[in-house]
């Protein structure tokens, strides 16, 4: 099929000169079959050329991969390992006005447990959405349902400005109380 294509291009040359023959809108071999230049840029799909890249192995139109800024950086076993040696995690966000929790897996960044005050459920049930009590329930029903999902362990980092106390210490240890191992990792 190719060498008929070709053949058919052949009969079409527009010119000869010399002991090249230059084929419309294809490419030209000079060495090696096409050595990685182009002579005459093919129509992308779009309608406007293809520009090649830095490196001329991809147009621009492919999207390009961020490189590393050091390349032979060492990333310990640890590193590596540790997203599946505990691979949930525990996040508190607590404001002025409501309480969320949720159990999220690291790997996949599924939510296996969310909870919240503002959910109607929990909202119509409690006095206040954002003290102690409602802390406690807040982490009651997220271990009830973080045991559904079939998780019994997870991990805790508190962020920079939070620290492990109050409200925060209330959700995580109401946790503990209803059956999920936590482990607090502080800085």
């Amino acid at each position: 099929m190719l060498k008929q294509v070709i053949w058919n291009l052949r009969k079409r040359v527009v010119s000869d000169s010399g002991d090249k023959l230059i084929l419309p809108c294809m490419y030209v071999p000079t060495s090696s079959f096409h050595a990685g230049q182009v002579h005459c840029s093919q129509k992308s799909f779009f309608g406007g050329e293809d520009f090649l890249d830095d490196d001329n192995s991809r147009p621009y139109t492919y999207q390009k991969e961020k490189k590393s800024k050091n390349p032979n950086k060492h990333v310990s076993f640890k590193q590596q390992t540790e997203a599946y040696m505990e691979p949930f995690t525990l996040d508190v966000f607590i404001s002025k006005r409501f309480v969320s929790a949720s159990v999220t897996h690291r790997v996949t960044c599924k939510q296996v447990a969310v909870a919240g005050t503002n959910s109607k459920d929990i909202k119509a049930v409690l006095r206040s959405r954002s003290d102690i009590p409602a802390c406690l329930a807040i982490g009651r029903i997220l271990a009830e349902r973080a045991r559904e999902g079939d998780v019994y362990t997870a991990s805790y980092t508190p962020r920079e400005r939070d620290k492990f106390e109050g409200k925060i210490r209330a959700v995580v240890q109401s946790q503990i109380d209803n059956g999920i191992d936590i482990k607090v990792y502080l800085d």
